[in-house]
């Protein structure tokens, strides 16, 4: 084991060094040695996500005993590291915050595969409560959780879980820090919380629907405590158009810039497109380009959810249904024009594709957050149907039902991490280090 100086650096040395011992590889040969204790977000990775991670291991690298048992904590960003351009307000925000993404650790780099089979992985989840259906063999290694989502882990109890369903996960790490360890909050990690709380609260407006009293409280409380944090209008602007630049990507980009899966008798992608639904229609090509992208990962509906505002910053959602097979397509259009709860208001409108199915949303407050648990839902009922009728149904377009297991949230990493040297894994702490 090496050990190295993990150091986040900013222009006014805000967050200290962590030392930190890591592995000297990351490839399934690891030798035996003291555990990683890895904090991890879910898979699209967004602001919330990220900054979870990020604050989280730092609390745990910097309240954790001199045992020599404890395990060094480290943050680990649920994406390819190439994939982190298409994450827009994650760059904007570590790059206002003086963070180099050089000093981050992603899913391609870090094999936790084979520190679980070494028996050396300890896993927080944040802003999530279940793991992936790829990731289910690292359900052994979760020692805790911290999530805002609606809670879908069955219990366990020598693991703690904390989840309520607050507007940001950030708000409840926000919380932990304050309420254990508020000697380490610093005017750069308060910048990174106190962004992603507005961001995912909407910039704290009511009508969002987003915000609640203990978003309010802890944003409150990082203004009191740190007066030089930029004004709320001015942050949440920026991170707003930084999140929605899209200029420059191609149709695939756009798809899996903010994408989570859902798999079960029928296989499908929710993706978040940050442009008005007409637009995004009208590129060139899109027909062939939306059929290889739901070839290349074998779906059988493809749901975009748009999202635009107007002048007045309200927001504007649409929703549109791709899929190559019309049963598949209509099933799941009439299980959501009469859905209740939430009810989705969802108006037809015209649509240049015959395989395409598009909608105004009218109930502009009804997020992917809510539209996942339904469209999870019409997948648990319709693989009940698929087991009643059995195999000798001749039902057009069926797939053989998944486990229950796989109704999660999949992840764009089910090929696995590639390998990486133990020298270049070492190269790259080392240049972590303090000079």
């Amino acid at each position: 084991m090496c050990c190295r100086a993990w150091v986040w650096v900013s222009p006014v040395g805000c967050l200290r060094a962590v030392t930190s011992f890591l592995p000297p590889q990351a490839s399934a040969e690891l030798p035996s040695g003291r555990p990683l204790h890895v904090v991890l977000g879910n898979e699209a990775c967004d602001l919330d996500s990220m900054v979870c991670s990020l604050a989280y291991a730092y609390f745990l690298s910097k309240t954790r005993g001199d045992d020599d048992d404890s395990a060094p904590s480290v943050p680990l960003l649920n994406i390819r590291r190439e994939e982190l351009p298409l994450h827009s307000d994650n760059v904007f925000l570590l790059r206002q915050a003086g963070l180099s993404s050089d000093s981050l650790l992603f899913r391609d780099q870090l094999d936790l595969a084979a520190l679980q089979r070494a028996g050396r992985l300890r896993l927080t989840l944040v802003d999530h409560n279940v793991l992936a259906s790829s990731d289910g063999d690292l359900e052994g290694a979760v020692v805790e959780v911290i999530d805002h989502h609606a809670l879908e882990r069955a219990a366990s109890p020598p693991c703690p879980v904390t989840v309520e369903t607050v507007g940001s996960c950030a708000t409840l790490v926000t919380e932990r820090l304050i309420q254990k360890a508020p000697h380490i909050l610093d005017c750069q990690l308060a910048h990174l919380l106190y962004a992603t709380i507005l961001t995912d609260c909407v910039n704290m407006a009511p009508a969002a629907g987003k915000v609640t009293p203990k978003d309010g409280q802890y944003v409150a409380a990082l203004e009191a405590r740190f007066p030089s944090l930029p004004p709320r209008d001015a942050l949440f602007q920026a991170l707003h158009n930084a999140k929605f630049d899209v200029s420059g990507l191609n149709t695939e980009q756009m798809l899996v810039k903010d994408m989570k899966m859902l798999k079960g008798s029928l296989s499908m992608a929710v993706c978040v497109l940050f442009l008005p639904l007409q637009a995004f229609l009208q590129r060139a090509e899109l027909e062939a380009e939306l059929s290889s992208f739901c070839r290349k990962l074998a779906l059988d509906v493809l749901v975009l959810m748009s999202v635009s505002f107007t002048e007045d910053k309200q927001p504007i959602r649409e929703l549109a249904l791709f899929s190559h097979s019309a049963p598949c397509r209509e099933q799941v259009s009439h299980f959501l024009e009469r859905a209740g709860d939430p009810a989705l208001d969802l108006r037809p409108i015209s649509s240049p594709l015959a395989s395409l199915a598009a909608y105004h949303q009218g109930n502009a407050l009804a997020s992917r957050k809510k539209l996942l648990p339904l469209l999870k839902d019409f997948v648990r009922a319709r693989d009940s149907r698929d087991d009643d009728v059995g195999e000798d149904d001749g039902e057009e377009g069926r797939v053989p039902p998944t486990p229950a297991n796989s109704l999660v949230e999949g992840c764009p990493l089910d090929a696995g991490p590639p390998t990486i040297s133990a020298h270049a894994l070492h190269d790259r702490f080392r240049k972590m280090a303090p000079h």
